[in-house]
């Protein structure tokens, strides 16, 4: 789980970080492993996670304090959303999520509106205003499908992974 935390980490920062899509879409790739992280486990160690996750970002990054924050607002939604597609019961304390352990709608719709909602606040905390609106929106749309995307493959290779060592 740390090596997977260090290349998110790194391939955030030196790759997905100098990409942008028609001026729109910019992939973070990074959030997946707080999506990744599992459901019982406490919430301040999620929360404490996902800052880490988002400072190591921002200080590489030269975005003081976007990522920090959106990472840790996401963190602390993230069970609210989890069960909103997710069936909460004692089969899914523990469970980490992925397209395995809870199918493939569930998990593509809690990872879209988790980056809806990731996009959606590294945009408004960047442009400090809701003056430009529709730009907000459009990049938020975009980052988030192109941000889904990769998360959809990352999450399917994991899986891959797993069962061929399985």
């Amino acid at each position: 789980m740390a090596l997977l935390f260090i290349v998110l980490v790194l391939v955030q920062v030196l790759i997905c970080n100098h990409i942008m899509l028609f001026n729109l879409a910019v992939p973070f790739v990074f959030i997946y492993f707080i999506l990744r992280l599992p459901v019982g486990i406490s919430q301040n160690m999620v929360l404490t996670i996902a800052f880490l996750m988002g400072f190591l970002v921002d200080l590489f990054s030269d975005t003081p304090g976007v990522n920090s924050l959106a990472c840790t607002v996401m963190a602390a939604v993230k069970p609210t959303v989890f069960y909103a597609y997710v069936a909460r019961d004692d089969k899914t304390k523990k469970i980490v999520p992925a397209i395995s352990t809870v199918g493939w709608q569930a998990y593509s719709k809690f990872a879209l509106t988790m980056s809806l909602i990731f996009c959606f606040l590294v945009f408004t905390i960047e442009f400090m205003s809701f003056a430009g609106v529709d730009e907000i929106l459009f990049m938020t749309a975009a980052s988030s499908l192109l941000t889904f995307a990769l998360i959809i493959a990352m999450d399917s290779l994991m899986n891959a992974n797993t069962k061929a060592i399985a």
